[in-house]
């Protein structure tokens, strides 16, 4: 049997597939507004980073990571985006303690005796990320030999916190596979007290220093500014916040 299909109707296929696809993207949950309204301070005058990291760099970041914003339904995909930059604004924070308002202030790490010392929203530290997010990004070994790419290009420094977030390492979930439901604590995680939640993603990214210590305070800031910005995306939380009882993954 055979079918004609007229240029319009094909047109109009064309068109619904790229609009859905528009529509699916980190861009449609975080529009520019929202993005200004989120990291309004990071571009004060007190703000090491002011100027550097801008909502098109972002969105060119976000668009090379398909699952990133896109993955599970409306719920799930705006808790992804609260999730990632309520870690981001905490590594980078530079405003008052307990505002949560300061996030992307800065771009390098204040101690910078180490040469891979931390930069960009994740700040990248250690030459191993170094090298496995160049690859990962697809730029070869160039943030090994050049690690500042990650402080002078926005894209890429947007880009390697994407591929941290996006990526499982070692015996460490991705931080993606978390917020979107997509992890199962295997036994050792359940003897550790790793439950999913926004907590195990604190213990992804810095557990070592956070995790498993009682109340701490900067543990308390990532879930301030997550909460934070759940609310300006009107999505609820989920359980299991904080990492106080958890052991960190180099523990087993």
């Amino acid at each position: 049997m055979k079918f004609n299909v007229s240029p319009v109707a094909l047109s109009c296929l064309f068109f619904l597939f790229l609009t859905e696809t528009l529509a699916q993207n980190a861009g449609s949950i975080v529009t520019r507004e929202l993005f200004e309204q989120m990291l309004s301070f990071r571009n004060n005058d007190v703000c090491p980073g002011k100027g550097f990291y801008t909502y098109d760099a972002f969105i060119a970041a976000a668009n090379s990571f398909p699952a990133f914003g896109t993955t599970g339904d409306d719920t799930a995909r705006k808790k992804e985006m609260a999730a990632f930059f309520g870690q981001t604004s905490h590594e980078t924070n530079g405003g008052a303690a307990g505002t949560f308002t300061g996030g992307y202030c800065f771009v390098r790490q204040i101690d910078q005796s180490e040469r891979y010392y931390g930069r960009g929203p994740i700040q990248l530290t250690h030459q191993s990320n170094y090298e496995r997010a160049g690859q990962g990004i697809g730029v070869g070994q160039d943030l090994v030999n050049n690690p500042d790419l990650v402080a002078t290009d926005p894209i890429i420094s947007f880009k390697t916190a994407i591929w941290f977030w996006m990526t499982a390492q070692d015996n460490k979930p991705s931080c993606h596979d978390v917020i979107t439901g997509r992890w199962t604590p295997s036994p050792a995680d359940t003897a550790a007290n790793r439950v999913p939640g926004y907590g195990v993603i604190t213990n992804i990214i810095n557990g070592g220093i956070e995790c498993g210590m009682g109340q701490n305070t900067a543990v308390e800031s990532r879930i301030g500014f997550y909460k934070r910005y759940c609310g300006m995306l009107n999505v609820p939380t989920g359980e299991n916040l904080d990492c106080n009882n958890q052991r960190n993954f180099a523990q087993g």
